[in-house]
């Protein structure tokens, strides 16, 4: 077998790899969240509980008015502060971190939860971002 065929072969194994993983990802994400559109998410915000997954400093640069700061990095030690009574609405720049973060909150009890479709990135509603002083 030749350099090029390994190669190929390799490439194509981890090609595959990353669609499995994505399949995965995309499989859970159905069973956990319900993903909806912005206006959807602006109507519904208001009686649930907004969090932002991504980092502290993303967050403090801009993000959606009214929403509250939870890394998906940090969930595991701040879950217990999420109301299971109350829907929970997880957005990130994309969905993917979202995702991961739905995922987490319904194998401890959570039901209602979702995700914004297009993420922070394309969010036309009313944001905030902190004054640096």
């Amino acid at each position: 077998m030749s350099f090029l065929q390994t190669l190929t072969l390799i490439l194509a194994a981890i090609l595959i790899a990353m669609g499995i993983n994505w399949l995965y990802f995309y499989i859970q994400g159905k069973r956990s969240a319900k993903v909806i559109d912005q206006e959807t998410f602006r109507q519904g915000m208001r009686k649930a509980q907004v969090i932002d997954v991504r980092e502290k400093k993303e967050f403090d640069g801009n993000h959606i008015l009214g929403a509250r700061n939870i890394p998906y990095t940090l969930l595991n030690n701040s879950i217990g502060s999420i109301r299971k009574d109350q829907p929970v609405y997880l957005y990130d720049t994309g969905k993917t971190l979202s995702v991961r973060a739905a995922n987490k909150l319904r194998k401890n009890g959570y039901k209602d939860i979702y995700i914004l479709k297009e993420g922070f990135n394309g969010w036309e509603g009313k944001k905030k971002s902190k004054k640096v002083t």
